[in-house]
Order: C-alpha cells, then structure tokens, then sequence
C-alpha cells in the first residue's frame, strides 16, 4: 500500500513539473515570436525613413519595401505579414512609423498596407533554390504593393486612372526591380514544417 501511494506520488509530482516545463517553453516561444513580429517592425519603420519626395506626387521613394521583401524573407511569411500589419496599425494611430517620422492614413498609406502581400510572398520566395524562380517571386512580391497602393492613392486623391499611374507606379517601377533583385540574394531556406 505504501508502495503505490509513494508510487502515485511521484507521477503526480513528474505530471506536474513536465506541465511546468511545457507552460514555461510555451511562453518562452510566444515571447520569442513576439520579440521577432516587433523586430521586424522595427527594422521596416527604421529602413523606410530613408525617402527622396517626388515633386509631383505624394508617394516618396523609399526603402521601405525593401525591408519588407528582407523581413517577409528573413521572419518568413507569417511573422513578416504580422510585422507588416503591426507597421500599418501603428502609422494608423498615430505612432511615427512612416517616411520622415510620420504617420497617419496619407495618400500613400494604401503602399503600407500592400506591405503584408510583399511579405508573405517573399516568405515564400526564399524558400525557391532556383535563384531565378526566388528573383521572379520577389519581383511579384514588390510588384503585389501596387495593388492595394494604387487603389488607395486613386481613392485619396480623386485623380484620373492615368494620372495615378503616373504618380504611383512609373516611376517607382526600376527601384523595385533593383529591390527584387538585391532580395532574391537572401540564401534559400527551407519551408518550415508543420
């Protein structure tokens, strides 16, 4: 009898330390995916200050999509998608995330929301290791920002089709393919297992 409730005992002790040991690995990689999602805002809001203002539109060129194409590839999709829309919520109350330490929902904020489809296809294209199928998905990557940030800017400024095509995609087109290319560099890594 005192055998098998010493024996009881110490399964119920064993039980309870590895539930300890899963609670504690739990929360350290919730804090490790956390710390990583913030990074990599933080490396998107800091490399997207860098901007040259075109006089005449409200979209500057910036670096800022390439960091998203660096984050979505480094992080992989997941992590960069939600770093991008951590990017977007924040410029959206206000915080000074944006080009030039702003914030706010500009012209050009439709750009910043496209930043979450670049992500999560450059997630996808490090994991090519034909280099040229990774530079075509990087290239679809940046090319995927236009979406949303033409549509926007068409919205927020009431100009005509070709005026917006005008101020938000020709002239920012062989920046974002020198981008593509200098992300398609990113060493391929293997998709992650489930």
């Amino acid at each position: 009898m005192s055998l098998n409730k010493n024996l009881s005992i110490s399964l119920s002790r064993l039980s309870a330390e590895g539930a300890a040991e899963a609670s504690t690995s739990r929360l350290a990689l919730v804090v490790r995916e956390v710390l990583l999602v913030l990074a990599g805002t933080s490396v998107i809001a800091l490399v997207g200050q860098l901007r040259v203002p075109l006089p005449f539109t409200p979209v500057p060129v910036t670096l800022g999509t390439l960091a998203v194409l660096g984050v979505g590839g480094v992080l992989g999709s997941r992590r960069g998608v939600t770093s991008a829309l951590l990017l977007a919520l924040a410029a959206a109350v206000g915080l000074p995330v944006l080009q030039g330490f702003t914030s706010g929902i500009t012209p050009s904020f439709g750009y910043v929301i496209g930043y979450a489809l670049v992500a999560a296809v450059a997630g996808r294209a490090v994991q090519a290791t034909f280099w040229p199928r990774r530079l075509g998905l990087m290239v679809l990557a940046s090319a995927l920002v236009y979406v949303p940030g033409l549509a926007w800017l068409a919205v927020a400024t009431g100009a005509p089709l070709g005026t917006v095509i005008g101020m938000g995609l020709t002239p920012f087109i062989i920046g974002d393919l020198l981008k593509s290319l200098l992300a398609s560099a990113l060493p391929a890594r293997p998709a992650p297992t489930a």
